[in-house]
């Protein structure tokens, strides 16, 4: 595996990152599940990174939140979906 191989998730969540990045258990970790476990371990290969996105930036939601429109829309721009 080359060094830059590797994906990049984006997560709006500043814990989920911290919990990812170290591999001490804490005692309020104890009920992540085994998916879990398997992010850290390869976030600890070097095979995923994961990089804080804001809310407000997640283009991930346009497919699985319900949007205002103002939102939906900005989020569609930021694709760069046009209307033809």
């Amino acid at each position: 595996m080359k060094t830059d191989d590797f994906v990049e998730l984006q997560v709006d969540n500043k814990s989920t990152i911290d919990l990812a990045r170290n591999p001490m258990s804490h005692g309020r970790s104890k009920h992540i599940e085994t998916k879990f476990h398997f992010l850290r371990d390869q976030v600890n290969k070097g095979r995923i990174r994961l990089k804080h996105c804001g809310t407000d930036l997640q283009l991930a939601y346009i497919m699985t939140k319900e949007l205002k429109a103002d939102r939906f829309k900005l989020l569609r721009n930021m694709l760069g979906v046009v209307h033809i």
